[in-house]
């Protein structure tokens, strides 16, 4: 039947990027003493469509496995396959968890390493999304690029590309930045999925288009890989502001506007990347296990052995 099905869910956003919050932390529906099951790649997809809870990511909280820290965070995309960072969904659950357990402060663990939260006085929550990495091999890209602030890739004619030279960074994510001067002006839904499959990123990548208004400020558009057009990804944000300052066209410290609002980057001097912005919770529910139940085979297969898929 799978891992979600009966689950309760929180169904909460991000500046526009649609969050959804599992608990699993108590092992319901496993033996016990027995840790979850991580969520398979075709239930995360049922669970993401209209008749579950769409979602852009679904955040996953399974028992802490390191000591201190709150829980260990699986993140899904409504594709079904595995983030290692969300930016706007880790402050989604620690807005949840920090309600629940009166803490201001909290760590988490992800794929991408120990995470840490803190709720400010404004109410605002800031999520420490780690250091950047700018190794062509850490990104990763599939050939050597000594220079990651611009990398020969472009869409288009070659003498009038109509996109080129992005900047990449990995933020717990593969990113690419194209800088342009109208985000809106650009059909992202069409170029989007060409780079994000592009043979040069061989985990695909988060694409995105950014426009410079000031030394503080930026507006971008996403295209989130393995979610698509998205009103807000947190940690494209956090790859733009850091790709912006080390182009030196930016301060380390400026607002992103994104289609689902603003939220605040910095780039410390410690290297460790801040994002700070609001949330806001839309509704509770649990999922109908209908949806996880097995499809039965058609009159057409007689009941037999089918084809895999």
């Amino acid at each position: 039947m799978g891992v979600l099905a009966n689950q309760a869910f929180v169904k909460m956003n991000g500046v526009g990027n649609e969050i959804v919050v599992v608990d699993l932390r108590q092992g319901t529906g496993n033996a016990a003493g027995k840790s979850p099951a991580a969520i398979g790649a075709d239930e995360a997809r049922v669970a993401a469509s209209p008749q579950g809870a769409p979602y852009d990511q679904l955040m996953a909280l399974y028992p802490p496995r390191t000591p201190g820290t709150e829980a260990f965070i699986r993140i899904y995309n409504n594709d079904g396959s595995e983030a290692g960072a969300c930016g706007n969904g880790m402050r989604c659950v620690a807005s949840i968890v920090s309600d629940a357990s009166g803490k201001s402060a909290l760590t988490f663990e992800t794929k991408a390493g120990l995470i840490n939260a803190w709720k400010g006085a404004d109410g605002l929550f800031t999520i420490d999304m780690g250091k950047p990495r700018f190794a062509w091999n850490e990104i990763p890209l599939a050939e050597e690029f000594r220079d990651t602030r611009a990398i020969e890739l472009q869409i288009g004619p070659i003498d009038k590309p109509v996109l080129h030279s992005p900047a990449v960074v990995n933020m717990g994510n593969p990113h690419a930045i194209f800088w342009v001067d109208d985000p809106y002006a650009y059909d992202l839904e069409r170029f989007g999925p060409l780079l994000e499959n592009h043979p040069i990123f061989p985990d695909r990548a988060n694409i995105t288009l950014a426009h410079i208004v000031s030394r503080e400020h930026i507006v971008i558009r996403t295209w989130e890989r393995g979610a698509g057009l998205t009103k807000a990804c947190g940690s494209a944000a956090c790859a733009t502001a850091v790709a912006a300052a080390r182009l030196k066209r930016t301060e380390r410290k400026v607002t992103i506007t994104l289609p689902g609002g603003d939220l605040t980057i910095e780039w410390r001097a410690d290297d460790h990347v801040l994002m700070t912005g609001p949330v806001a919770f839309e509704f509770n529910g649990t999922f109908d296990p209908k949806l996880f139940a097995p499809t039965p085979p058609s009159p057409a297969s007689g009941g037999g052995i089918g084809r895999g898929s």
